[in-house]
């Protein structure tokens, strides 16, 4: 799906969970806690997350990644969780009998639930940057008492 803008579109995949039975706040709460992360990561905290919409949003999750390794051919491990939000759904209106012949309603909420993963590049080179600048950063005054004590 390629973008008006300049940069180039990462390979990935999204998956979406219409008319979840759960309230889109109550959702957002655990999809901000996963957006960012390599999946899977995202899917160890989804699984361990005490509240009851990581298990809807574990499974869009998961299916995200299972359309990414089959429809496009990524490698599971180097998937990064790209985007991820909740979008409210249709309310279902009920009615809850009180006193005196009067009723109140009651509002149940749905959510859809997106999760979109792309591919990232490895990190190697990365890793070689860091020790280059550590060893740079020792101070010119113990390179000089160490050559005079010798």
């Amino acid at each position: 799906m390629p973008g008006k803008g300049d940069a180039p579109v990462l390979p990935g995949a999204r998956a979406i969970a219409r008319h979840v039975r759960i309230s889109p706040t109550k959702a957002r709460r655990v999809v901000n806690l996963v957006r960012g992360l390599p999946a899977k990561e995202a899917l160890t905290v989804l699984q361990f997350a005490p509240q009851a919409a990581s298990e809807q949003v574990y499974k869009v999750l998961a299916s995200a990644i299972a359309n990414a390794e089959n429809n496009e051919r990524l490698d599971p491990d180097a998937l990064l969780v790209s985007e991820a939000y909740v979008d409210e759904g249709p309310t279902m209106k009920r009615f809850q009998p009180r006193a005196q012949g009067r009723a109140y309603r009651i509002r149940k909420r749905t959510c859809h639930i997106t999760v979109a993963v792309e591919a990232v590049a490895p990190a190697a080179p990365k890793s070689a940057k860091k020790t280059a600048p550590a060893k740079q950063t020792e101070p010119a005054e113990t390179q000089s008492n160490t050559e005079g004590a010798e």
